[in-house]
């Protein structure tokens, strides 16, 4: 019988998230620079008569533990392609925020494709991986990649972009998520009737990236779905104005949010940040991390 395979996978944030209107499908274009964190779940794929879920960790109560959840609909894609039944325990170690805006269940999905096709040796190429993370949600084929992107489309189509040198973030976790659907309404509406310009990279962001200069990123970073972010949770200001008051380089919302994310110059800065976060009650917890972080990863 096979052994279990365990893959580590990290969460994003978005460095810039530039939203174009409501396309006729529902779904909205993006440019969507994508930057992986060194906040990581694990997911653990083993030998199993069905298919079956568990989970432990951060906000592990909180999420399905059925066909419904993505890393179970990853080996039940995976499986279908390949002609044999899902039979395999996933078990999901959480360590990123649950619906916090960095991408924690589509971490869990690629994880799972990747544990899957090792474990059952489906020897399933990079590119069938990547279409069967586009099928199960715009963050997955990010998750599984890695390091630094753009996003097309409505995020799923990826072009890796260099990165000079580590970026050094604090996050604050707020109580209770948000729903990414209900955040793209909330833009919907604030921007009905206006002209929504189409989305496009930041030759400014890309740049930054690339030289490594966190000032630089500082600068330019932007998020296009803060203000509906904002609008849904109006305490997150607080959390924002607490991380400006503590000495960040910049703040914003990470994604659809409610995680507020922080760049700070250095290690010893983002430590100070955190200390202050932590102290200002404006926020369930706080993590530190460095960027880039390497894609979904066999331990």
């Amino acid at each position: 019988m096979s052994v279990a395979v365990t893959v580590r996978v990290p969460a994003k944030v978005n460095v810039q998230l530039a939203v174009g209107a409501a396309r006729p499908d529902g779904f909205h274009d993006l440019a969507n620079v994508f930057l992986a964190v060194g906040l990581y779940d694990e997911v653990t794929a083993a030998p199993a008569d069905g298919l079956r879920i568990t989970a432990e960790g951060e906000g592990a109560g909180s999420i399905p533990l059925d066909a419904t959840n993505l890393a179970a609909r990853a080996a039940t894609l995976l499986a279908a392609r390949h002609g044999r039944t899902p039979d395999v325990h996933l078990h999901l170690k959480k360590d990123i925020p649950v619906a916090g805006g960095m991408a924690g269940g589509s971490a869990d999905a690629a994880g799972a494709l990747l544990a899957c096709d090792t474990l059952w040796g489906t020897g399933a190429s990079r590119g069938e991986l990547l279409e069967i993370c586009a099928e199960l949600g715009s963050d997955v084929p990010f998750s599984l990649v890695g390091g630094a992107a753009l996003g097309t489309g409505r995020g799923e189509v990826l072009t890796p972009l260099p990165v000079g040198g580590a970026f050094h973030w604090v996050f604050a976790v707020a109580d209770g998520g948000l729903s990414t659907p209900a955040v793209y309404a909330e833009f919907d509406r604030l921007t009905a009737g206006t002209d929504v310009p189409e989305p496009a990279a930041s030759p400014a962001v890309l740049a930054a990236l690339a030289d490594g200069d966190a000032t630089a990123l500082a600068g330019a970073l932007a998020n296009d779905l803060q203000t509906a972010a904002l609008s849904l949770r109006p305490a997150l200001a607080a959390t924002l104005d607490a991380g400006r008051e503590a000495g960040v380089l910049a703040a914003l919302v990470s994604g659809s949010g409610p995680t507020t994310a922080f760049l700070a110059k250095d290690p010893e800065a983002a430590e100070r940040v955190a200390a202050a976060l932590s102290a200002s009650g404006t926020c369930r917890a706080v993590r530190t991390a460095v960027s880039p972080a390497p894609g979904a990863t066999v331990r």
